[in-house]
C-alpha cells in the first residue's frame, strides 16, 4: 500500500510539473525534490506551502487559517532577504535556473532591464558568503517578518516566538528588489528601518508603492524545505512590482544590522502541486 502511495505522489509530483510551469522553469533535481516533497506531505495533513506563483491563486489545500492582522497590529520581529525571488509573477518571472540542489543560484530573476549606469560595476565582496554574494544586477527578495506575540526584532524566526505564545499568528510582507550601482536608488537600510509605533515594532518603510500586494495562505519559505513541509502558518502579502536598490547600501547594512544578517539566504523551489496551495 506505501508503494502504492508512493508511485501515486510522483505521477502527481510529474504531473503537476509537466502541466503548470513551462520546460525551462524546472530541472530533474527540481522535480526529484517536488515529488519527495509530495511523498512527505501526503496525508500528513500539511497546510499550504510557500513560495507560489502570484499571478494566479489557485489551489486544493483543505487546510484552513484565518489571516493574521494587519502588519500595524502585529510586531516586527525579524528581517531577512533572498538571492533571487523565491516568489514567481509581477515583474519577476525570469527563471534564474536549476541551481546547486541546496537553493543556491535557484529562484525567479527581474523580467526588465537596467540602464548601462545602474549596471555599472562595483568592485567590493557584498553580503559574501561559502555559498554566493551579492552583484549589480541581482534579484533580491526582502522578507518583513511580523508576529502576533509579544516580542521585540531579532535573529531568526525564533525572534517571532516567546515563552507566553508558541503558535502566533505570523505575517510575512515581501517585496521584491533589483540591485543597482546607483547612489539615488533606495537605500536597504531605510528599508528596513525599523521604531516603535503606538507600542508595537514596525517597519516604518515598508512599502506600499510596488503596486497591489498579492495575498494568501501559506507556509515559512527557505530550501531546507523542498523535501518537506513547513509547519508553519503565515499570511502572505507580496508586492508584484520591484524596487531598485543601491548596493553600496546593501553592503553597509549586512555588516551592521539588529537581526544578525550578514548574506542572503537560498530559496526554496517554487510550490506547484495544487494539493500544497491555498485557493486564497
Amino acid at each position: 500500500m506505501k508503494t502504492l502511495l508512493y508511485l501515486a505522489s510522483l505521477s502527481l509530483g510529474i504531473l503537476v510539473t509537466s502541466t503548470s510551469l513551462a520546460a525551462s522553469d524546472t530541472s530533474d533535481e527540481i522535480t526529484k525534490q517536488r515529488n519527495a516533497l509530495a511523498h512527505a506531505t501526503q496525508d500528513k495533513g500539511f497546510g499550504p506551502q510557500s513560495p507560489r506563483d502570484i499571478d494566479g491563486i489557485h489551489g486544493t489545500n483543505p487546510q484552513q487559517f484565518s489571516y493574521a492582522p494587519p502588519a500595524q497590529s502585529m510586531n516586527l520581529c525579524n528581517i531577512h532577504f533572498h538571492k533571487n525571488a523565491e516568489h514567481k509573477g509581477g515583474e519577476f518571472t525570469r527563471f534564474a535556473g536549476a541551481g546547486d540542489g541546496h537553493g543556491y543560484h535557484s529562484g525567479y530573476l527581474y523580467s526588465g532591464a537596467l540602464s548601462d549606469s545602474e549596471r555599472a560595476s562595483y568592485d567590493q565582496p557584498v553580503c559574501a558568503s561559502q555559498h554566493q554574494s551579492v552583484s549589480v544586477g541581482d534579484t533580491l527578495e526582502l522578507h518583513y517578518v511580523y508576529s502576533s506575540a509579544s516580542v521585540a526584532p531579532g535573529p531568526t524566526l525564533g525572534a517571532c516566538l516567546s515563552e507566553a505564545t508558541h503558535n502566533p499568528q505570523l505575517r510575512v510582507e515581501a517585496q521584491v528588489l533589483v540591485v543597482v550601482n546607483d547612489p539615488n536608488a533606495s537605500d536597504f537600510a531605510q528599508l528596513a528601518k525599523v521604531a516603535q509605533r503606538k507600542g508595537r515594532y514596525q517597519a516604518i518603510n515598508l512599502p506600499e508603492d510596488s503596486g497591489n500586494p498579492v495575498t494568501y495562505l501559506g507556509s515559512t519559505t527557505g530550501p531546507s524545505y523542498n523535501q518537506k513541509g513547513s509547519p508553519f502558518q503565515v499570511t502572505w502579502r507580496v508586492r508584484p512590482h520591484v524596487k531598485k536598490v543601491d548596493i553600496a547600501s546593501v553592503q553597509r547594512w549586512c555588516h551592521a544590522n539588529v537581526f544578525d544578517e550578514h548574506h542572503a539566504h537560498g530559496v526554496r523551489n517554487l510550490v506547484i502541486n495544487p494539493a500544497l496551495l491555498s485557493g486564497r
